[in-house]
């Protein structure tokens, strides 16, 4: 009764935060400034505190601190998919009034999608615990690709989904009010602004199965794996607005998310043999995060001045 009275209650303010954006805060497009979306990303850091006070006093101490290390490795590994998404709004040339509309829509598909994941990833690594040792290298391997990785490159035209789409349904070109689909010659045809969010949602699913492994090696707890997420979703869009002006300020912290996920990968596969403590892999992230941010401020790469 009380894990269903939590599961209950969560899924109500998910849904009353969604409304509550869908009605009146994207009642009107409208550009986001960085002013508002920091504001906004204080907003759900703040909120997601508040309800890891209370998990502490409702679930325990170590609960609360498998979901604040979960909730910080989700949020750090987020910045990464606001790089994504900054070239594809740019590839597509999304003016900056329809992205947040993109953004809330990719993000409800996201946390559908999540829900999927996370329970699945639970049931079969109780299952199957050998599978632990698969994630963990799967993680390892992810984290060193991404350390030697140039920049990012999107190609919308290679997605799978994206193409089959084209081919059976039409794609108008032009812009319509922030519409995703238009009446157009007797007949419902997509926006590009619909498009865009099939290469979203699309580019969700990759990012969610290097997430979710992470946040497994933390817990297993189906409640703390999903509300940690959550909250680090729910998050991102505010937060994508926030950094993406001033990201080239951080650049060191793409070598920090990779040797986030080395880290946790290594957790999972040492898991059978030492099991390191929450409170340790909290100071690890954190640590590695706060090390990151610092050296990009500090120590920003030369310029080439040839």
């Amino acid at each position: 009764m009380k894990q269903a009275l939590l599961w209950i209650g969560f899924v109500v303010f998910i849904i009353g935060m969604l409304v509550l954006d869908l009605l009146v805060l994207q009642k009107k497009d409208h550009e986001i400034k960085v002013r508002e979306a920091l504001l906004w990303t204080l907003f759900w850091i703040t909120l997601s505190l508040i309800f890891n006070v209370g998990i502490y006093f409702y679930m325990g101490f170590n609960y609360a601190m498998e979901f604040l290390t979960g909730y910080l490795i989700e949020k750090s590994l987020s910045v990464d998919n606001i790089f994504v998404f900054i070239i594809i709004f740019s590839y597509f040339g999304i003016p900056l009034r329809y992205q947040h509309k993109i953004l809330f829509w990719g993000i409800l598909g996201a946390i559908i999608m999540r829900a999927v994941f996370i329970f699945s990833g639970v049931a079969i690594i109780q299952r199957f615990h050998w599978t632990i040792y698969i994630l963990g290298a799967f993680l390892v391997y992810v984290g060193i690709k991404m350390a030697f990785q140039k920049e990012k490159e999107i190609h919308p035209e290679k997605n799978l989904l994206l193409r089959g789409f084209n081919k059976v349904y039409p794609v108008d070109r032009e812009y319509s009010g922030g519409k995703f689909f238009i009446k157009k010659a007797g007949r419902i045809v997509a926006t590009p602004l619909f498009v865009v969010l099939i290469v979203v949602e699309t580019t969700d699913i990759v990012f969610a199965v290097d997430s979710i492994p992470a946040i497994l090696s933390i817990t297993l707890h189906p409640f703390i794996v999903f509300t940690s997420n959550i909250f680090a979703i729910l998050g991102l869009r505010a937060l994508y607005f926030t950094v993406s002006g001033i990201m080239k300020l951080f650049v060191y912290l793409h070598y920090g998310l990779s040797l986030i996920l080395v880290f946790v990968g290594v957790k999972m596969l040492i898991s059978e043999y030492y099991k390191i403590p929450i409170s340790m892999a909290l100071s690890v992230v954190g640590g590695i995060l706060v090390i990151s941010i610092v050296m990009s401020l500090v120590l920003p790469p030369k310029k080439n001045t040839q």
